[in-house]
């Protein structure tokens, strides 16, 4: 029934108007939603689920209970899976298509999965379209002994070229620079900070990963940037999760993923022309960026049969760290200007404390962060209220795995849901509500909450966080320092709820003003 809707409604879809295949796609969805739950409440004899002394709930979903309606605020998922985790534990088992997959909810269930049997659970779900992305080779997916030799090789080869420390700090800083500089030739008229913000995220990890920036002016480089924005917008859509849980029989399909994957084969053929130069002019004695030094590596262990250095994992690896160092950090730091234009009381405070201790002149380091509380405070319930990546990439049972009296059985999706840690009421006063006062204490220090992981935990937390954190500390710095940020519509006119919700949850788009505060 599932399969006979979905081929009818897709094809459907295919002789309307632009305008109706949205509305398509909502009708997918329900249709979908409803179908699962039909065929999970109707089964008499409903399949064995996982093997324990307990029994788990078990919730033939299909898409609905983890990505209900995709289009929709992801609060409502949130809200059923967290009533679900009252009534059953927060422990669930749910379907996605034919995949079964272990939902982790809260705190205490997903550090102790991800930090206390972090081995268990450092494997990696294959999910389909990064699969079908990265042709299965690099760091984001691999599991084993590539897994292993590339996250040692990547994290140690960042930290080299200064990631998490001073010169790095010093690299931020003159893209901070750009990008005010950029803003201000603006001359406070409405604008779109997007590809402003990509730029100059963007241009930090290329300075690690190519050894080179690029122009805000660069037009290859600007459709290079929307092509990424463009697939994560996708991969967030409901017709990338349809990819995902469909991926053979959306092959055959006419749609919007196809276009998503000429945009993946477009940013690969810029990786790989940033490769073939870097070939050309390599010296080995002196490597230059991340690139050089994987192609260091490839030529020392060219004749070992058991070596993960070779082409198809640098070119993956490096694609990787572009998509994955680009949108998140420049999404999150534009969903910042919206919350400080919604909040305006909260922009003038966090100015008032910045030009205290930065000023007008020099550049914010991260030795400021200890004396700027107020900030800190608000950067962390940033990125803990929008929840950028609310499920995180899927874990992956690689073995059978005990826990919490339950055995999860290998080949079993794992999802941590990062949502429900960000969102827990026993972790947060006002889980629902934009409010600073999580992270500071009564005498106005910066307090950390341990379920404060937008990174998730473990082994497989993010590998540029450290990188991640700098930049937005000071990107936000170097702005609020030199702008007052406003639109048109006022603030009531800021809808904070995310354009999609899936993956990622990105960000409503705004034409902002950004009125300079020092002439």
């Amino acid at each position: 029934m599932w399969l006979f809707g979905f081929v009818y409604l897709l094809f459907w879809n295919n002789h309307r108007t632009k305008g109706t295949r949205i509305q398509t796609v909502h009708r997918l969805v329900s249709y979908l939603f409803i179908c699962s739950v039909c065929d999970g409440t109707c089964r008499k004899k409903p399949r064995q689920r996982l093997i324990s002394s307990h029994h788990l709930v078990s919730i033939k979903t299909l898409w609905g209970l983890v990505t209900y309606q995709l289009h929709e605020c992801l609060s409502e998922t949130a809200t059923l899976t967290l009533q679900l985790s009252e009534a059953h534990g927060p422990v669930l088992t749910v379907y996605l298509g034919p995949q079964r997959v272990v939902v982790l909810v809260g705190y205490e269930a997903v550090k102790e999965a991800l930090v206390d049997q972090a081995d268990d659970f450092s494997g990696r779900g294959p999910v389909p379209f990064l699969m079908r992305a990265t042709r299965g080779y690099g760091l984001a997916i691999s599991n084993g002994e590539r897994w292993r030799q590339l996250r040692r090789f990547t994290l140690t080869t960042l930290r080299d070229f200064g990631m998490g420390r001073k010169g790095m700090e010093e690299w931020i800083q003159e893209e901070g620079n750009h990008l005010v500089a950029r803003i201000k030739s603006n001359k406070a008229a409405p604008f779109d900070p997007t590809y402003y913000l990509s730029c100059s995220v963007s241009n930090v990890i290329c300075c690690l990963v190519f050894g080179q920036r690029f122009s805000y002016d660069d037009e290859d480089f600007l459709l290079l940037l929307q092509s990424i924005s463009k697939t994560v917008r996708f991969f967030s859509s409901a017709w990338g999760q349809l990819y995902n849980i469909f991926p053979r029989l959306m092959e055959w399909m006419p749609g919007q993923h196809h276009t998503a994957f000429a945009r993946i084969e477009r940013v690969r053929d810029f990786t790989m022309m940033k490769i073939k130069e870097h070939q050309e002019t390599l010296d080995p004695a002196s490597p230059r960026d991340y690139i050089d030094c994987f192609l260091n590596r490839l030529s020392q262990e060219k004749h070992s049969p058991t070596t993960e250095f070779h082409y198809d994992n640098l070119v993956s690896t490096v694609l990787n760290l572009f998509l994955a160092g680009t949108e998140t950090t420049s999404s999150t730091i534009r969903y910042a200007l919206s919350v400080l234009i919604k909040y305006p009381k909260i922009q003038e405070a966090m100015q008032k404390e910045i030009d205290g201790v930065v000023g007008p002149t020099r550049s914010p380091t991260m030795e400021d962060r200890k004396s700027l509380p107020f900030t800190d405070a608000v950067l962390h319930e940033i990125q803990r209220f929008m929840d950028i990546v609310p499920m995180g990439l899927p874990h992956f049972a690689l073995k059978d795995i005990t826990f919490r009296g339950f055995t999860i059985p290998k080949n079993t999706l794992i999802i941590p849901l990062l949502h429900s840690v960000l969102k827990e009421d026993k972790m947060w006063a006002t889980p629902w509500s934009f409010n600073p006062q999580h992270f500071l204490d009564e005498n106005g220090k910066f307090k950390n909450n341990p379920a404060f992981l937008p990174f998730s935990a473990g082994k497989r937390s993010c590998v540029g966080e450290s990188l991640a954190r700098m930049e937005l500390f000071v990107f936000l710095v170097s702005l609020l320092k030199a702008f007052t940020f406003s639109c048109a519509g006022g603030p009531e006119s800021i809808q904070l709820k995310a354009e999609y919700s899936s993956f990622a949850n990105v960000p409503r788009r705004y034409s902002i003003i950004a009125t300079p505060r020092w002439e």
